[in-house]
């Protein structure tokens, strides 16, 4: 049996490395011929291309890996019940499905690579590749992530903060307004006001400062101060970092940790939560191909009917990732819950697949 699960291994491994670097040639060929001509308009040097493209393969490597995982089984099995390995296989007793059992294995760890090189390799490729073409070649600024505008926030005590004007770079805030609430009465119990604020010492101090204090009657106190601090105000500089880069560029925990930023601020954070799923979800993809492969070893029809399976697998694979993309659409706009536009076709196409290796003869 270890003999047979090396051999198995072994095809697989060689097929898988033709197709992978047969992949990274084809797309690369065309992402050249595609934007080379924009590169060069652009004042882009021989080293600058050079390495923009080799900035893209991690990208390439992770989009192309469920193709390259199908497209190695298609063939290994075609070979397989071409030249009646398959039917050798089970005159030795051995099913099918126990002699393909490494193929899953297999499928597991390239799941787990490429979403290792999805946290800690793609992230920090594309923000480099994008620093290299907007800055490098265009000539661009780069992208500000210490300054927002009009900023809505909802504390954790029933509190409502507006602030026109956030500077990371001084950590001082223009324009504040804050707004306690009772939701009992439905009636505003405080309103502080104040034109500027700096961050020092773990505290926000506010300068030109107004509390204005509230009842059932109407307003009970008015106070100004040319300098005061809060303590209740649960919101510190790092919070307002405004993050512009793509989903893609930031690791999970990044991309984690920039969700609760958002949330804390009453922004929408659907497409990111569908990204930060996806970052787990996509690389099983890797592992849920093996399944639709499997039956070719076992299929006894001749090689025109054994092209139309081939077909049926690239079918699969093609209409896989436009569910993906439909899925995710459909998380972003919020018309399906998040999660489930991440997770719906990999839990569809894992019970189709089961269906497939049903098809598998013992």
């Amino acid at each position: 049996m270890r003999i047979l699960d090396k051999y198995i291994t072994r095809e697989f491994l060689k097929t898988y490395l033709i197709i992978f670097f047969s992949f990274a040639v084809v797309f690369i060929v065309i992402d050249v011929i595609d934007n080379l001509p924009r590169l060069i308009r652009n004042g882009a040097s021989i080293d600058q291309a050079f390495l923009y493209y080799l900035l893209r393969l991690p990208y390439l490597i992770v989009l192309t890996s469920p193709f390259t995982v199908l497209l190695t089984g298609l063939f290994m099995m075609n070979a397989l019940s071409k030249y009646s390995e398959s039917v050798a296989i089970r005159a030795a007793g051995i099913s099918i499905k126990r002699a393909m059992l490494p193929l899953f294995f297999i499928g597991f760890l390239i799941s787990v690579g490429i979403a290792i090189l999805g946290e800690y390799v793609l992230p920090g490729a594309e923000s480099k590749r994008s620093y290299v073409y907007n800055v490098q070649i265009k000539g661009e600024q780069p992208d500000d992530m210490m300054l927002k505008a009009k900023v809505h926030f909802q504390g954790k005590k029933n509190d409502f903060y507006y602030f026109g004007f956030f500077d990371g770079y001084k950590n001082t805030l223009r324009i504040i307004d804050i707004s306690h609430v009772n939701f009992k009465t439905n009636t505003v119990t405080e309103h502080i006001t104040a034109s500027s604020a700096y961050w020092k010492n773990d505290k926000w101090i506010l300068e030109d400062c107004e509390i204005r204090k509230f009842d059932s009657t109407g307003q009970t106190s008015w106070t100004h101060y040319n300098k005061t601090s809060l303590a209740e105000m649960d919101v510190k500089p790092q919070d307002f970092i405004r993050i512009t880069k793509k989903t893609m560029a930031l690791t999970f925990w990044e991309l984690s940790e920039y969700i609760q930023r958002m949330k804390k601020l009453g922004d929408d954070t659907s497409k990111e939560v569908v990204d930060l799923h996806m970052k787990i979800a996509f690389p099983l993809t890797n592992l849920i191909m093996i399944f639709f492969f499997i039956p070719i070893a076992t299929s006894n029809i001749r090689s025109k009917g054994r092209g139309w399976i081939f077909m049926l697998g690239l079918v699969v694979c093609f209409s896989y990732l436009i569910i993906i993309r439909i899925s995710q659409s459909l998380g972003y706009n919020n018309i399906i819950p998040p999660v489930l536009a991440a997770w719906t076709p990999n839990i569809v196409y894992t019970l189709l697949g089961f269906t497939f290796l049903q098809k598998a003869e013992i």
